[in-house]
């Protein structure tokens, strides 16, 4: 377990692996070097997250899982959140996946109504999503399920 800081409070939470970050680098076919230009960080950053010396902050580890998605996407059009969890009419007029016509990227959306309320923060959400039927469908075993 990894702790992350959001403003004064400590919170438990399930970050991105090292373990993770080096497969879907991998699996996009890039460098080290490669993805920090992607990524917007030093490469000093990245073999930093690989080698467990960093934590990967949430807006990079958004970044990675986000380019795998569009990597994996193919031509098929993937199904939206809301039909793949049959989510009631009043739950989906009241997220921003639905408002935006985003439902295969959700995941990426803070905000959205997952299992019936929103999440504080990426970290709850991320550790929400990693189990879901939307995300299983991009990542397909690229990140581990949260197990609490």
């Amino acid at each position: 377990m990894q702790f992350a800081e959001i403003g004064n409070t400590c919170y438990d939470v399930v970050l991105m692996e090292k373990k993770e970050f080096s497969k879907i680098r991998k699996f996009l076919g890039k460098t080290q070097k490669e993805t920090a230009s992607l990524l917007g960080v030093s490469l000093k950053a990245v073999c930093s997250y690989e080698q467990g010396w960093r934590t990967v902050p949430s807006h990079v580890e958004r970044q990675l899982i986000f380019l795998l998605s569009r990597k994996r996407r193919g031509s098929a059009k993937r199904k939206n959140c809301w039909e793949l969890k049959n989510c009631p009419k009043e739950n989906r007029e009241k997220c921003p996946a639905w408002e935006f016509d985003s439902g295969e990227f959700c995941w990426l959306i803070n905000g959205t109504i997952c299992d019936c309320s929103a999440k504080k923060n990426w970290h709850e959400k991320i550790q929400l999503c990693k189990g879901c039927i939307v995300m299983k469908q991009v990542t397909n075993g690229y990140l581990e399920p949260t197990t609490s």
